[in-house]
């Protein structure tokens, strides 16, 4: 007949073998589930428009985890910044707002630490019209400089396309312009004056005709 003690020996190594296989799972990692390590956020360079056509973009997350291992659909929350240029909701769809550009974050709700950034730019869309002053202050020795404002009226309302806008002078010898402002040239010996017209696309503001004098 077997004694107490020889009943609790195979007991004992079970539960010898038990404590060791929990070891074993919590040094490998078996049965833990992968976490995200990094994200990566498409599609790449997106660009949309202002406008109601053309004027959101489905924002995409692609997820690697720690084990080397892929995920499609990984939870993420969304963000942007600058909401004046764009706007995200929580699926990822971006909406503009104003011309621009903005970065996209997704961050792992997993693992707060694992983000992914992508940079959407906001073009103008669906232009009508574009303005500019009709007049300025002449340029002279001693004002060498004016700047003016282009707007462009479209399908969703008036935006400033002063920076995007293709600026031209009718006489670069008088004078030049970038991005509004009209600079006169170094070395004028006659007076006259210079057209400044801003355009985008095939759509052309009305002209502002400024005085230059030596």
């Amino acid at each position: 007949m077997l004694s107490a003690n020889q009943k609790l020996r195979p007991a004992a190594a079970l539960a010898a073998l038990a404590i060791l296989a929990a070891t074993a799972v919590s040094c490998t990692g078996f049965f833990v589930n992968p976490t995200i390590s990094s994200l990566s956020v498409g599609p790449v360079s997106p660009a949309i428009q202002t406008g109601t056509t053309g004027n959101t973009v489905q924002m995409t997350v692609f997820g690697t985890n720690n084990d080397g291992s892929t995920t499609t659909s990984p939870s993420v929350s969304w963000s942007i910044d600058p909401t004046s240029v764009a706007t995200i909701s929580t699926k990822g769809l971006v909406t503009s707002v104003n011309t621009g550009t903005a970065t996209v974050t997704a961050t792992s709700n997993q693992n707060p630490a694992a983000t992914g950034t992508q940079v959407v730019t906001v073009t103008v869309g669906c232009i009508s019209q574009i303005n500019i002053p009709t007049s300025a202050t002449p340029l002279t020795a001693n004002n060498l400089t004016d700047t003016v404002t282009a707007t462009a009226v479209t399908c969703n309302g008036n935006s400033d396309v002063t920076s995007v806008a293709t600026w031209t002078s009718s006489d670069t010898s008088l004078a030049t312009v970038s991005a509004g402002v009209i600079t006169r040239a170094a070395t004028v010996t006659t007076a006259g004056s210079v057209n400044i017209t801003a355009t985008i696309g095939n759509i052309t503001s009305n002209t502002l005709t400024i005085s230059v004098t030596p």
